[in-house]
C-alpha cells in the first residue's frame, strides 16, 4: 500500500513539471551576444525533448528580427561557412544545441541593438504544431541553467 501511495505522489509531483513542457520540450541556456540594430545577431540555446516522439524544429521567430534563420557552420578545406539548416529533428529523449562555431540562429535584420542584459523573445515552431516560448538572454556567454532562461507556454 505504501508503495501505491508513493509511486501515486511520485506522478503527480512530476506531472506538472512536463505539463509546462509543450510536446515535453524545454529550452535552456538560451543567449545572444550583443548586436547593433539592422545588422545581424545570432541565437544559442539547448532544445530539449522530454517527450516519446521525435520533435522537428522547422522555424524560429523574434519580434526583433525581421528573419529567423537556423544555421551550423560548416568547414571544408580550411574554410569555414555557415548553411543553412531548413529544419532539425529533435531525438525522443535527446537534445539539439545552438552553440558559437556549430548550429545557431541566425537574427536578421534586427529591429532594434541586443544590449547586455537585455531579454530577447523567440517562438520556436516543430511540425508537430507545438510552439515553445524561449527568453534569450543578451551577454557574452551562456546563461547559468537555473537563470531564468526556461520559458515554455
Amino acid at each position: 500500500m505504501r508503495t501505491l501511495l508513493a509511486a501515486a505522489i511520485a506522478a503527480l509531483t512530476a506531472a506538472p513539471a512536463l505539463a509546462h513542457m509543450p510536446g515535453g520540450l524545454e529550452v535552456v541556456q538560451a543567449w545572444s551576444r550583443p548586436a547593433a540594430a539592422g545588422m545581424t545577431g545570432a541565437g544559442y540555446m539547448t532544445v530539449r525533448n522530454h517527450g516519446k516522439a521525435a520533435q522537428t524544429l522547422v522555424k524560429v521567430e523574434s519580434p526583433v528580427a525581421k528573419k529567423v534563420e537556423m544555421h551550423r557552420t560548416v568547414t571544408a578545406g580550411g574554410v569555414s561557412r555557415m548553411q543553412p539548416v531548413g529544419q532539425l529533428v529533435i531525438p525522443a529523449g535527446g537534445e539539439a544545441k545552438f552553440a558559437p562555431g556549430g548550429q545557431h540562429l541566425m537574427l536578421i535584420g534586427l529591429t532594434r541593438p541586443l544590449k547586455a542584459g537585455q531579454h530577447v523573445p523567440a517562438t520556436l515552431t516543430f511540425a508537430s504544431g507545438v510552439k515553445v516560448k524561449a527568453d534569450i538572454v543578451v551577454g557574452t556567454a551562456a546563461p547559468p541553467e537555473r537563470a531564468g532562461s526556461i520559458h515554455n507556454h
